[in-house]
């Protein structure tokens, strides 16, 4: 669907060469291009309030305000690969020589990037469906071609849940082992994943970024990485960043998006200074003087309880390691908080179990034994079996429609 000023692109991966085919013609035309994930994604946005084109519009979860749309002009793309670009050959590593797979969705900026980054450098990129992650038989032989006909650095950006799932049998860790480099981001990395990536040397770069920013504004060196360090590194050559009162992250960089179209209005993510408060609480951890940025949580999921604030995404990741060090097949937890007269808030965890269990085993009961020494504020007070939970493609958790799942089966 096309207007004067907005192509309107649904994304389809199948489909991809002619979806690049749209947006090479519609940035030739000067006009913003809406990267729509379904077909009844609708586009609210008048034409009358956009700037000059050519551009993106790109979707953002927003966890707290609800979903919203970045304006990207296209320079913002091209200002993020350059120093993406720059952080490389700091590494040693020539970004025009190099291979970058991609396997994340294209209207999502984490999938946008990489395409766009080959342009920017003249490498080689190639797609792959992000079923084939999947598929053991395929990476077997993916993995040979990559070996056999490729012989220059090979990049690739992964979320967690498709780690997860990689490092999960041994055709998926060697296709791990192909690459140079791998940046991992869109939710946190749990310590016990990345344990698992350096047991096998497979050379992870985590790293910070959001929509608003075009992507990466921070990534670790993948031998600190390999080190031992759990940090998301140091800013890139163009970002700045400080931690505010609060402990939330705030980032000030020219490629923050231009505008955010948010409940029927655009509006500018800066203050006067230029900054942007993110909903992350993070701080800095300082390696040979140089800070390193931690993320420890979103505000915007903390939750209050008897005075004590707790970050659900800490208790549950501590909750799937102790239930890993005692081979519990205990595959996701979510934590939710409900509103208590007394308390202020409590928590309510949602659990999937990975396998069917018998009778004899009561899931309830076991992650109950798990979490009886945890603080009072830690501690949920009711328990869920969610056969269908799992985080969204991006490995990001839809809070609000678990919140809803939860209010339809609580008793």
């Amino acid at each position: 669907m096309q207007h004067e000023k907005i192509v309107i692109l649904i994304c389809d991966h199948s489909k991809v060469e002619e979806n690049i085919q749209v947006i090479s013609h519609a940035l030739n035309k000067g006009s913003w291009i809406y990267l729509a994930p379904h077909q009844d994604r609708a586009l609210s946005i008048p034409e009358g309030v956009l700037p000059q084109g050519p551009g993106f519009i790109l979707n953002s979860g927003g966890s707290s305000n609800g979903p919203h749309q970045c304006l990207h002009p296209s320079s913002h793309l091209d200002q993020s690969a350059i120093a993406t670009g720059k952080w490389l050959k700091k590494l040693g590593i020539n970004p025009q020589q190099c291979l970058i797979l991609n396997a994340l969705p294209l209207h999502h900026v984490s999938g946008l990037m990489p395409w766009w980054r080959s342009q920017l450098w003249g490498a080689k990129h190639l797609w792959m469906h992000p079923s084939s992650i999947k598929d053991p038989k395929k990476l077997e032989t993916l993995s040979q071609d990559l070996l056999e006909k490729y012989t220059q650095p090979k990049l690739i950006s992964l979320v967690p849940t498709q780690l997860q799932r990689l490092l999960s049998h041994t055709i998926g860790i060697k296709w791990l082992q192909c690459f140079s480099l791998i940046w991992i981001g869109g939710a946190a990395l749990s310590n016990d994943l990345a344990e698992k990536a350096r047991k096998e040397r497979i050379r992870l770069a985590p790293c910070y970024g959001t929509t608003e920013t075009a992507a990466m504004v921070s990534a670790l060196n993948p031998d600190d990485f390999l080190n031992g360090a759990n940090n998301c590194g140091v800013p890139l050559n163009d970002v700045e960043l400080k931690i505010s009162k609060d402990g939330t992250l705030k980032i000030k960089t020219q490629r923050l998006c231009k505008a955010r179209w948010h409940k029927d209005h655009l509006e500018d993510p800066r203050d006067t200074n230029g900054w942007w408060k993110t909903e992350d609480i993070a701080k800095f951890i300082f390696d040979n003087h140089l800070p390193n940025l931690l993320i420890q949580g979103r505000k915007d999921t903390a939750i209050i309880s008897g005075g004590e604030t707790v970050y659900p995404e800490n208790l549950e990741e501590r909750l799937l390691r102790d239930a890993r060090s005692r081979k519990l097949p205990l595959e996701k937890v979510l934590f939710i908080p409900i509103a208590d007269h007394e308390w202020g808030q409590r928590i309510v965890g949602l659990i999937s179990w990975s396998q069917t269990t018998t009778k004899k085993i009561n899931p309830i009961q076991i992650v109950r034994s798990l979490v009886k020494d945890w603080l009072p504020a830690e501690k949920p007070i009711e328990w869920y079996e969610c056969p269908d939970l799992k985080q969204n493609e991006s490995g990001k958790w839809e809070r609000r429609k678990w919140e809803n799942w939860l209010s339809t089966h609580r008793r």
